[in-house]
């Protein structure tokens, strides 16, 4: 308990920027308002202070854009291959089981609610830190995913700038927990709250720290009492925690968010002006004629606002004469329009021509691809790292315990390695594959001689995606090609 202290104090030093995110990005996701710590607020509104929408649609834009570029849904984006420490005579039956596994395991996670926590995991990274909970569910959804707002986490680092430890603060119904954790030993302060208003919410921690064994020790318990519910060993730890970009000394990531976030906030205080402006250009401002003597509380600047005067004019003036205002916000519109493009280009909601045509071509397509995987750059390969390698081993993990596959070896990188197959990773192939298919071609018909065929074949087929049950072994072609040769044979007869 006090490491989760210490680790919530380092991450209050964030809660300025993050909180300034959500509220101008993601206000129907902010919890920075105080109401989980309070207990109450809920179903409040949270956008009376958002006055331009631009960026909420384009952090939503980037969830969509990454979860159907890295994660594209009812479709397989990863594929596990046999590692280098593979025999190259083994390659081909390792690849055919792990193919199967690959199919098992995608059949499964179709059934779940992936794409439903992917979605939520990546509006959070777009802020800088996106956090999954992977724990394994019951027969009818082997696995449960579970995107964490991660206002409610706080993480600490071990080796190699790694994510070992995650705490999380958590309200939920004493009458619950025991569903939630059947391995629960309650404390008898939350049995006499069961016994008397279950429907009562307590506050727990939730921790899950990497020992000096490599196992993760995996703790629930009575943040009041300070008492020990659940306890646990994990071999994988159930958290998944990805940052977008992390600077050197810093435990939390920033994302797109934290860089569009000037831009987003003048472009939401434009917005406050010009609609201030038009209410005065509405309503409009009046003065009044009053032969007293002018009483500064009186006046007030606002739409509608009548403002005592000494006079209107000579001799006398009118009683009541319009204000002329000196707000003109015609450059508004070109400030609004930067701003609006700047915010889009860096959530990566700026696309080439316009998607709404009739039809797309697939140098289109690939084209399209190919920007998001360069305007991505290392933040890709960090999802790769710390989202998508540790998920696939997790939910490998829970369906190996749960017999629904019989995973041989552990996911390693060595003997089974996991390889991104996805519309992103596949832009990133098609330029390796571009490379050896012009070589091929300027060799022409030496190539045949200088290039191994079947080297080639496996080459070709493994940055396709192909997989390996469709492609025949050495010995299966020669049998296809001693057919050929026999059909082409005279039956009978003089040749």
């Amino acid at each position: 308990m006090r490491r989760a202290e210490k680790a919530d104090r380092r991450k209050d030093q964030w809660y300025s920027l993050y909180a300034d995110c959500y509220k101008y990005a993601l206000p129907q996701r902010n919890l920075y308002g105080g109401e989980y710590d309070s207990g109450i607020g809920e179903g409040r509104k949270k956008m009376h202070e958002v006055f331009d929408s631009t960026a909420i649609a384009s952090t939503q834009r980037f969830s969509n854009r990454v979860q159907s570029a890295l994660f594209p849904p009812a479709r397989n984006w990863c594929r596990l291959q046999a590692g280098t420490e593979i025999p190259p005579e083994l390659r081909s039956e390792v690849e055919l089981s792990l193919d199967e596994i690959t199919n098992r395991f995608f059949d499964v996670l179709h059934q779940t609610g992936f794409d439903l926590a992917i979605s939520e995991f990546l509006l959070d990274l777009c802020v800088g830190t996106g956090v999954m909970l992977v724990l394994p569910g019951d027969h009818e959804t082997p696995i449960r995913f579970q995107a964490v707002p991660q206002f409610l986490v706080s993480i600490e680092e071990g080796a190699h700038g790694a994510v070992d430890n995650v705490y999380r603060k958590m309200r939920i119904r004493a009458d619950i927990i025991e569903r939630q954790w059947p391995d629960a030993k309650l404390s008898t302060r939350i049995e006499r709250i069961i016994e008397t208003s279950p429907e009562k919410e307590v506050l727990l921690l939730e921790a899950t720290i990497r020992n000096d064994d490599g196992i993760y020790e995996y703790f629930v318990i009575d943040k009041k009492d300070k008492v020990v519910l659940v306890e646990r060993e994990m071999e994988v730890s159930p958290w998944i925690v990805a940052r977008y970009t992390k600077v050197a000394g810093e435990i939390y990531g920033r994302g797109p968010l934290t860089t569009a976030l000037p831009d987003i906030k003048t472009l939401n205080l434009v917005k406050e002006l010009i609609l201030q402006n038009a209410s005065i250009a509405v309503a409009g401002m009046y003065t009044a004629a009053d032969d007293g003597v002018i009483n500064i509380q009186n006046i007030s600047i606002k739409p509608g606002a009548i403002i005592p005067v000494a006079r209107n004019g000579g001799p006398q003036g009118e009683s009541l004469r319009p204000l002329k205002s000196a707000t003109d916000f015609n450059v508004a519109q070109l400030v609004t329009k930067d701003l609006v493009a700047s915010i889009k280009k860096t959530l990566l909601d700026d696309t080439l021509p316009p998607e709404t045509q009739s039809a797309r071509s697939a140098t289109e397509v690939a084209e399209r691809l190919k920007e998001l995987w360069q305007n991505l750059g290392s933040a890709f390969g960090r999802l790769v790292t710390e989202c998508l390698i540790p998920l696939v081993i997790r939910c490998l993990f829970v369906l190996n315990e749960q017999n629904i596959i019989d995973l041989p070896v552990r996911v390693d990188g060595r003997l089974i390695k996991v390889v991104p197959v996805s519309p992103l990773a596949q832009a990133q192939e098609m330029e390796d594959l571009e490379n050896i298919l012009q070589f091929v071609q300027i060799l022409g018909p030496q190539g045949q001689v200088a290039i191994n065929q079947d080297a080639l074949l496996q080459t070709v087929a493994r940055k396709l995606g192909v997989p390996q049950e469709l492609i025949n072994t050495p010995e299966e072609r020669e049998a296809v090609i001693e057919g050929m040769r026999e059909a082409m044979e005279p039956q009978g007869g003089m040749v």
